[in-house]
């Protein structure tokens, strides 16, 4: 059976991330996609392009998609990239829009909820709504590519830090080189 997912995009810098989850996700799974408005300005700046996918697109205004209730299944979502006010929302309970809505019905439903935080530095605010976050269930990883594969590109960077989305979203791919140990 296909697995489904939810992704969130919202108004921080690094739509890219974004865009490389969706175009492996759409290939092995069902993906329904959420955009903020602040994540298209951004996106238009960054130049990604977050159309075309073979998709369930929902605007991020209707709090009556399918999504937005927890009797609807999936398997998870992944907010990516997770702007601090979207950090601020989840943690919080305060879900005002179909991005924060549909991450509440992970937590209340106990399905897994990725959030992918795009800042620095950390704010004592940020690190108190990241601990909230994680004591609610969801898993909260930060933008940081790891350097011991020698990356070459900015892509490499980038597919290191979807791959570790990817691992835990349960969904298999090929991206960059898993860790087998230093021989010092």
């Amino acid at each position: 059976m296909k697995k489904e997912f939810v992704v969130g995009i919202t108004g921080a810098s690094g739509v890219v991330y974004a865009r490389r989850l969706l175009e492996v996700l759409c290939d092995r799974a069902t993906v329904h996609i959420v955009i903020s408005d602040t994540a298209r300005q951004i996106a238009g700046i960054e130049d990604i392009y977050l159309e075309g996918f073979d998709a369930v697109y929902a605007e991020n205004s209707n709090l009556a998609a399918d999504i937005a209730s927890g009797s609807f299944c999936y398997d998870g979502m992944a907010i990516v990239p997770c702007s601090m006010k979207t950090l601020a929302a989840v943690s919080n309970g305060f879900a005002d829009n179909l991005i924060a809505r549909a991450a509440d019905v992970c937590l209340k439903e106990k399905r897994p909820l990725l959030l992918l935080l795009r800042e620095m530095p950390l704010s004592r605010i940020h690190l108190k709504n990241m601990l909230a976050a994680d004591e609610a269930g969801a898993t909260v990883m930060v933008a940081s590519p790891p350097f011991y594969q020698r990356p070459q590109t900015i892509d490499d960077l980038v597919d290191m830090v979807v791959a570790r989305v990817l691992d835990h979203m349960g969904v298999e791919h090929d991206l960059g080189t898993r860790w087998s140990g230093y021989d010092a």
